[in-house]
């Protein structure tokens, strides 16, 4: 029973997936290049929920912001730390990856990955004319920059109906209902998808190691040991110093959080632990006002930890690929990554989603390059949600600080004792929180 119960966790079957891919690879080199439409086709399994769920996320973060009266100042600060620590984060990435260099001596021709994306990144080369690559950003039709799955026009219209419906108010409450509901649908759908997940990592893993190489697992290696590397710097540089100029411990921030981290990292996801984390801020003196809205809108807007993922992984297929990106192309990679890390929910794989999201947006990567790390994407879930989870609870704090809504007294006392739950969880959401 007790392995049957553990044979039942995704990230085990994920890690069998892997194992056996690596064995069928290594002893039937033919045989594991074969599989590589098991890769593929999970790749395209996923592609195809990108646009909705980008859509569906955005509105849904838009017309929370939009709940309370006191958002102009709490937004205005919210959003700019949000996005200064999303460029520090993308920063940090490309900067460890760049000195890891674990994509390098790969030699992987874009072309055995898949011959239809090869021939999209030959003959459709991206203009270097920023006037018509923001012309390309305006979707031709409404339905039209869903059925093409453009990720950048799918914004555009998200962020209009997002502010459209905080205008209407009551009237397109039932439509926004619906929207949400549809959202929940989406990923209720992608956890189905992800089912599949060891499938499709044994196919990429069998057909990395059978046409690569086993030395091609090292590469995969020091990528998972650049990304946690690089997550560990974020937390215990960026965010400690932060704390520091708000004025607390992120040390015993992250000892009073701890149960919450340990769900995140048993899960790898943010959301379970959302409830648990609205109480206990309120309880370490921060606002109930700003909680409900720093902490939803933060789930979407502040994912620092798959801002990390995103660099690493895309410059990992460039460095696999023997692609050599100019300064001009890397800068227009992160600004889109700072626009496709605000479509990725909290949820287990949604980092994997942004990362197609980028590169559907950037052709001068393939996008079936993801195929090559998809196999050991589930072992880096973890670290991202920790790190997103641990920046979230240190922007409120810094943000309820700022407002003048935090009580400092109570935050050290709460800190310095621990926490010492007194009664069974029952938290009252406020109304962002419901919203979101």
């Amino acid at each position: 029973m007790k392995i049957k119960s553990i044979l039942g966790h995704l990230y085990v079957q994920v890690l069998i997936g892997v194992a056996l891919g690596v064995l069928v690879g290594s002893l039937w080199p033919d045989l594991g290049s074969s599989l590589k439409p098991v890769g593929d086709g999970f790749v395209k399994l996923v592609k195809f929920m990108i646009a909705p769920i980008v859509f569906c996320t955005i509105v849904g973060g838009i017309t929370s912001l939009t709940d309370t009266k006191k958002v102009g100042p709490t937004l205005a600060r919210s959003l700019g730390l949000f996005y200064a620590l999303t460029a520090l984060a993308l920063a940090l990435g490309l900067a460890t990856v760049m000195l890891f260099q674990p994509g390098a001596g790969m030699h992987i021709n874009p072309a055995h990955l898949d011959p239809s994306v090869a021939a999209k990144y030959t003959s459709q080369l991206p203009s270097n004319n920023p006037t018509d690559f923001l012309l390309s950003i305006i979707p031709t039709t409404f339905v039209g920059a869903f059925a093409d799955g453009e990720v950048l026009p799918v914004l555009v219209i998200a962020l209009l109906c997002g502010f459209a419906f905080s205008k209407l108010g009551s009237p397109g409450q039932q439509v926004l209902n619906v929207v949400n509901s549809f959202n929940k649908l989406l990923f209720i759908m992608f956890g189905y998808i992800m089912k599949v997940a060891p499938l499709g990592a044994f196919g990429a893993m069998a057909f990395t190691v059978g046409k690569y190489g086993a030395h091609s697992i090292g590469n995969l290696g020091m990528l998972i040991l650049a990304f946690y590397t690089a997550c560990i710097l974020f937390v215990a540089v960026g965010l400690g110093i932060l704390a520091r100029i708000t004025g607390f411990s992120l040390w015993r921030i992250l000892r009073y959080f701890k149960d919450e981290f340990l769900i995140v990292l048993a899960t790898s996801s943010s959301e379970p632990v959302l409830p648990r984390l609205l109480s206990k801020l309120e309880r370490l003196g921060c606002d109930r006002s700003v909680v409900g809205l720093v902490v939803p809108t933060g789930y979407s807007f502040n994912l620092t930890g798959t801002a990390i993922y995103l660099t690493l992984a895309s410059m990992f297929i460039a460095q696999a690929c023997d692609i050599r990106l100019d300064w001009g192309q890397i800068l227009l990679m992160l600004g889109m990554m700072l626009l496709t890390s605000k479509g990725a929910a909290g949820v287990t794989g949604s980092g994997f989603v942004a990362l197609v999201a980028t590169l559907t947006v950037m052709p001068t990567l393939p996008l079936a390059g993801v195929a090559l790390i998809v196999g050991i994407d589930r072992f880096m879930s973890e670290a991202r949600a920790l790190t997103s989870t641990v920046c979230n609870i240190v922007s409120c704090v810094a943000v309820a600080k700022w407002q003048h809504e935090l009580d400092t007294e109570k935050l050290h006392t709460e800190l310095k004792t621990g926490y010492v739950p007194t009664e069974p969880d029952t938290i009252k959401l406020t109304e962002p929180a419901l919203a979101h």
